[in-house]
């Protein structure tokens, strides 16, 4: 029944997100919108997080089947990947150097607080 509750909770902020991003039209996919409604709800206390704990789990416990999908589809877009293979890669490794550094230039100055 805990399976059942959590997948219910997970689907309604799902389609919550949806309905949110199709009424108001920001180039926010509505499945980051739900998941961000659902931190939301359970950061502030109106859920409690072991209703949806279980499908969670599940979830990312079978997260590598959920990527099969969005491989599969990246074939049918080779030709344009490897056209833009050097602005892709700059991207990626650029992006992750800031991450890496920002990350490392705030625990140092939470460890010094």
């Amino acid at each position: 029944m805990s399976y059942l509750r959590s997948f219910a909770i997970i689907a309604i902020f799902l389609m919550v997100g949806k309905g949110f991003q199709s009424l108001t039209q920001i180039p926010i996919p509505g499945s980051i919108l739900g998941m961000l409604f659902l931190f939301t709800a359970l950061s502030v206390g109106l859920l409690p997080p072991n209703w949806a704990k279980p499908g969670c789990h599940l979830f990312i416990r079978h997260m590598a089947i959920l990527f099969v999908p969005v491989g599969v589809g990246l074939m049918n877009y080779l030709d344009l990947l490897q056209a833009n293979a050097l602005p892709v890669l700059l991207s990626t490794l650029g992006s992750s150097l800031i991450v890496l550094l920002f990350v490392g230039w705030y625990v140092q100055r939470k460890e010094s607080d």
